[in-house]
């Protein structure tokens, strides 16, 4: 069931500059999503344009100056959070009976919702008085989606002044975001992804507003974004020690996503999910006392309740028995929709040649690339003009990006001699074109020599290329090229429609379908096909090392088989998708073990698992 007054979907955060305003086209309607921090350049370029369109005054936060950083981090989402709060206002003022932003708004909630139930109720009422009291106390309950924002923990860029010298910790890129939006005016919730950063998490207690106040509410709440559910416990325990609460835990498929893809090793999203209902109430107590312990000693307001904890989902939902199923099975709050809205002009920022691209895009052009700087796997589709732009720079012989932006650096490789090295980025120019240098110097086979090049240069500059879509669509000049890199999950195959905003959510509420003809498996039928490939993949890199990791590859095919056995348990639930659905699925399952059965027993150095044994 959907909470009360909420959307039981949000939007997450998608690249830098897809999702960049998204609250600004979204959260009017009640609907929460994500802005990305990492990109300070673009959050202060994205407050100009705004300034400008309503006429508001703009002082730019120039590079260099104090904390410019955080303060443009702090400048922009103050401004988003007053425009919020302005186009509630307008809603509000709104007559009812009309087609606009104040029906659109009871209209797009789901059919469950009290409050879309209230709003029936009172369209069917022709008692005048009545009927009026029902619209004022309608009116009163508009809340707008929270705007939440989001750090990618392993992008923590130590800074330096326009001297080259090393500045203070608090100055890195990952604190100075959390200091940008500590310091906002925004009541939301900050994201972290993307794995455990130690002196980011030590620098939370440093900002009143995520503590609980004298009525037991948090101005600003925690959400970590997790791949299972030992992480989130060594997590949660950390800041617990830290007298910090962790509001949401939002489990991320670790395959079928957009962007950098953080595999697990082999545990399946069904089982993750499985684990977290069992023991979400035993992770709540055993924080809690933790976290009570240390807010004692800290003079802090302490609940005489355990807080409650929020557990969502996301990657790969496709169809609205699918967001159902988790829902109800699975007990989440609220499963996160983000590919799907790459194909809805209202809601992300995309320039009109990538979002046909997007459109004509089937399951051969999604693919996991080795594109992204910081040697993670990064999902994305084929053909997109960033790709053509890296392509054409290799053939003139000058590979690599000028590293504008240097967001991703993380190497100190090829800056060995300098006087003051600063780490490079593995996109940039200077360290590919050095690190060319370097294998032709000691590589003189040329098969080896040319596999060893193409390893470098496939690398693309993500901080510029991710972030070019707003400027390319509200058409503003820039002095540099602009070429869209663009970062869907896999499930943007079964997607071909441009779609509005009411349609996409009328999709993910059931009330129509967007789907194309291709045929698609259950969501946790197409993360397994992922991580079969991947496994396939690793087999083959591992085999390639001089001392391969064989317990691991056990390890990975192990927790394959168990989740398909975890699958195939779980089947007779599905039984709002029928008989024949759920004949489908045994049938992909049967087929998905067959097949990774038939690749584990060409391998001597695998362990066949026990159900590999009969055949």
């Amino acid at each position: 069931m959907s909470c009360l007054n909420e959307h039981s979907f949000h939007i997450p955060v998608m690249g830098t500059a897809f999702s960049i305003d998204t609250p600004l086209k979204v959260g009017k309607f009640g609907v929460t999503s994500v802005i990305s921090l990492c990109d300070d350049e673009l959050c202060e370029q994205v407050r100009a344009f705004y300034s400008e369109k309503y006429k508001l005054t703009y002082r730019p936060i120039e590079k260099y100056s104090d904390d410019y950083r955080a303060k443009r981090i702090t400048a922009y989402l103050d401004l988003v959070n007053v425009l919020l709060k302005q186009q509630i206002d307008e809603i509000k003022a709104l007559p009812f009976g009309e087609l606009n932003d104040l029906s659109k708004y009871f209209e797009l909630l789901p059919q469950d919702s009290s409050l879309k139930q209230r709003y029936r109720t009172m369209q069917e009422c022709n008692v005048a008085d009545e009927k009026k009291l029902m619209q004022r106390d309608l009116k009163a309950e508009i809340k707008p989606g929270l705007i939440e924002v989001n750090i990618m923990t392993k992008l923590d860029r130590d800074a330096y002044d326009k001297k080259g010298h090393k500045m203070e910790v608090i100055y890195s890129d990952a604190l100075a975001a959390l200091r940008g939006f500590a310091q906002s005016n925004v009541e939301g919730n900050i994201v972290f992804s993307a794995g455990f950063n130690r002196r980011l998490y030590a620098y939370i207690n440093e900002f009143s507003d995520f503590f609980f106040d004298r009525f037991g509410l948090l101005k600003k709440k925690i959400v970590i974004k997790v791949s299972d559910y030992r992480s989130a416990y060594t997590q949660g325990k950390f800041l617990a020690k830290k007298g910090l609460w962790v509001s949401e835990y939002r489990v991320e498929s670790g395959l079928n996503c957009g962007g950098h893809a953080f595999a697990t090793a082999g545990y399946l999203l069904g089982p993750i999910l499985e684990e977290f209902k069992t023991k979400l109430g035993t992770l709540a107590k055993d924080l809690y006392a933790i976290y009570s312990e240390r807010i004692k000693h800290m003079g802090k307001v302490l609940l005489k309740e355990c807080p409650s904890i929020d557990f969502t989902v996301q990657g790969g939902i496709g169809t609205h028995c699918e967001h159902q199923f988790l829902l109800e099975y699975y007990k989440t709050t609220r499963n996160g929709w983000g590919t799907p809205f790459l194909l809805v002009e209202e809601v992300t920022n995309l320039d009109s040649s990538t979002r046909r691209l997007l459109a004509k895009a089937g399951e051969e052009d999604c693919y996991l690339s080795e594109i992204s700087p910081l040697g993670v796997p990064f999902n994305t589709v084929k053909g997109t003009e960033s790709e053509k732009q890296k392509l054409q720079r290799i053939d003139s012989g000058k590979p690599g990006s000028p590293c504008p932006k240097g967001y991703l650096v993380s190497t100190f490789e090829g800056t060995e001699s300098q006087e003051n090295p600063k780490p490079v980025c593995k996109a940039s120019r200077f360290y590919q074109m050095n690190k060319i240098k370097a294998l032709k110097a000691r590589i003189f086979d040329a098969d080896k020599l040319q596999v060893a090049i193409k390893k470098v240069v496939e690398k693309v500059c993500l901080c510029e290329d991710l972030a070019s879509s707003f400027q390319l669509v509200k058409n503003i000049d820039f002095k540099r090229p602009l070429k869209t890199a663009v970062c869907p999950g896999p499930n943007l195959a079964y997607f071909s429609k441009l779609s509005t905003f009411s349609e996409m959510v009328g999709h993910i509420y059931g009330r129509l379908n967007l789907r194309n003809q291709q045929y698609r498996s259950n969501l946790f039928i197409n993360e397994l096909k992922l991580y079969i490939h991947y496994f396939q993949r690793e087999v083959t890199r591992v085999l390639s090392d001089q001392t391969p990791d064989i317990s691991y590859l056990d390890s990975f095919q192990a927790n394959l088989f168990d989740g398909i056995d975890y699958y195939m348990k779980l089947i007779p639930n599905f039984i709002q998708e029928g008989k024949k659905y759920q004949q489908f699925m045994k049938r992909d399952l049967d087929n998905l073990r067959c097949h990774l059965q038939e690749f584990v027993s060409k391998y001597s150095f695998l362990t066949p698992h026990t159900s590999c044994l009969s055949l």
